[in-house]
């Protein structure tokens, strides 16, 4: 068990409903296009893959998938819309579970490897995914650059939605690198809201370049989004490419 929470089985039930745009075709039709072309004839590993909004799909692609999920509610949730056989999944933590037989891609999206709440765990995630690649295979990881150039002097929130349907802002431990994302959502039409939070562990770029290093990883390609865009100082999040020597 690594330090990751767990998702509760009313977070899994409603997690599709909450998240239609980034099941979308404008978000994942590029992002299926990205995966599929990295996996090539191979098999890809999805590491924490939740309730199958990447996976499920890729598969109907063709690729063959594997995914990897702590909370047994969200993997109940993809059991729903695929069986077993075609897309098998494992119980466990992304950073130490391993799964029989070698992948030309393991991928993480969505902000995930930030769940490890220790920088060892991230390192551990690396060297897992490096464990589960064959030679000349590639390790993608989606993230968020920390906004930490929107903090000013003292402040240690930042907005990120305010909308009639939700607020979202995120608070920052500059020190242990911890982020908790708090939530509150509203229910129906009676003004009341839902309040949830979540913890993660931030990182920067440059230190997954180390991590995948440290796992015998070298980087390859960061761009700025699925769609290939060119990753500059403005953007607000990555995709990067690491690969493992053939």
């Amino acid at each position: 068990m690594t330090s990751s929470e767990l998702w509760t089985r009313a977070t899994a039930d409603r997690y599709d409903a909450e998240e239609t745009e980034a099941s979308s075709a404008a978000v994942l039709g590029p992002t299926l296009a990205f995966l599929a072309e990295l996996a090539g004839d191979g098999r890809a590993l999805e590491f924490a893959i939740g309730t199958g909004r990447v996976g499920v799909p890729l598969r109907e692609r063709g690729v063959p998938v594997v995914g990897i999920e702590l909370s047994e509610h969200m993997a109940a949730v993809l059991r729903r819309k695929i069986d077993e056989d075609t897309l098998p999944v494992v119980t466990g933590d992304m950073a130490t579970t391993v799964v029989p037989g070698g992948f030309t891609l393991v991928y993480l999206v969505y902000n995930t490897i930030t769940n490890l709440l220790t920088q060892d765990e991230q390192v551990e995630c690396f060297r897992n995914a490096a464990r589960h690649l064959e030679p000349g295979g590639r390790f993608v990881i989606e993230l968020g650059v920390p906004p930490l150039r929107l903090l000013p002097p003292g402040q240690v929130a930042v907005p990120f939605d305010v909308s009639q349907q939700h607020l979202g802002f995120d608070t920052f431990d500059l020190v242990e690198q911890i982020l908790v994302s708090h939530h509150f959502t509203r229910d129906g039409d009676d003004g009341h809201y839902r309040r949830e939070n979540s913890r993660h562990r931030y990182a920067w770029p440059a230190e997954l370049d180390l991590m995948a290093r440290i796992a015998g990883l070298e980087l390859e390609r960061r761009v700025a989004d699925w769609d290939g865009s060119p990753f500059t100082q403005d953007s607000a999040k990555h995709v990067s490419v690491w690969r493992k020597p053939a």
